[in-house]
């Protein structure tokens, strides 16, 4: 039974920053793969499959004529993007997937920020539409602004790095790199240095994943709290009142500037995962 007593600021952002998980509790590790954010998982997918339909729409929708405006801002889209590509990652090969990959990972950042735009409060008013208030408590539409989400597609980053310094150095040219670089050198000096090369490659490839979720996450968790405290100057309402009025008035204007900046947010981040992945993989093709 849902509670009858107003509750307090934090106690509403605690709430709002709870999870619909398989365990009914919030998550206590940084990793813990027992937990399951299914609201995460449902509206990374989600945007993930509303990116690909309407990339897939444009594409079936292309002429050889006059383009329209959905044509165009595609091609122009991927065109930018497979300029970016090519001054990057110099293999032409390797960009026939990589270029695609920066525009898919551009494109769904993108949508997956944008739901923050969307009311704070709006997944709750719907499940106590339909009757599920009572049985969904937790439910968070920012797939971005769960730690999960962007260190899962960084990790993903980093095994592409892996993939493809393997493909163009070979196996053994990969693993030589790492007890040879970034320190050179001959004869006993290879050995002695052999411990602390791996260990500066260990750590700088384990920066680059660490650092290019957490930027998107930190972001986009920031804006989300900012959401979250205007959206309870509209809570304070108490009635026609001059310090409701305040409130309200405050609400609403402070809910626009921030939504109208939040855009180059939205956009912005999308654009450094995109650039720093197409950096991360040409690095994979060259050696220190």
């Amino acid at each position: 039974m849902a509670s009858t007593t107003a509750p307090t600021a934090s106690e509403y952002i605690v709430h709002h920053l709870g999870h619909l998980n398989n365990t009914g509790h919030k998550q206590s590790l940084i990793a813990d793969f027992s937990v399951v954010n299914y609201d995460t998982l449902f509206w990374s997918i989600s945007m993930g499959l509303l990116v690909v339909f309407l990339m897939w729409l444009g594409a079936r929708r292309a002429t050889a004529g006059v383009p329209g405006k959905m044509q165009a801002f595609v091609e122009i889209l991927v065109e930018w993007v497979d300029e970016e590509a090519k001054g990057i990652v110099s293999n032409a090969k390797s960009r026939l997937f990589v270029a695609p990959l920066a525009l898919t990972v551009f494109m769904w950042i993108v949508f997956m920020n944008a739901l923050d735009l969307l009311p704070v409060d709006l997944p709750h008013y719907l499940f106590s539409l339909i009757g599920l208030d009572d049985v969904i408590h937790y439910h968070r539409i920012v797939p971005t602004a769960d730690l999960n989400a962007p260190i899962g597609m960084s990790m993903g980053v980093l095994l592409l790095m892996f993939y493809y310094g393997i493909k163009i150095k070979s196996p053994g040219g990969f693993v030589k790199e790492l007890f040879t670089a970034p320190f050179h050198a001959h004869g006993i000096g290879a050995v002695v240095l052999a411990p602390f090369n791996f260990l500066l490659n260990l750590i700088e490839y384990a920066a680059k994943m660490v650092s290019l979720g957490m930027r998107l996450f930190g972001n986009m968790f920031a804006g989300e709290l900012i959401f979250m405290l205007i959206a309870m100057l509209g809570g304070a309402w108490a009635g026609l009142n001059a310090s409701s009025l305040a409130l309200g008035v405050g609400h609403v204007i402070a809910g626009s500037i921030w939504a109208i900046f939040h855009i180059l947010i939205v956009v912005l981040q999308a654009f450094i995962f995109m650039m720093l992945t197409l950096v991360y993989i040409g690095q994979a093709h060259e050696g220190h």
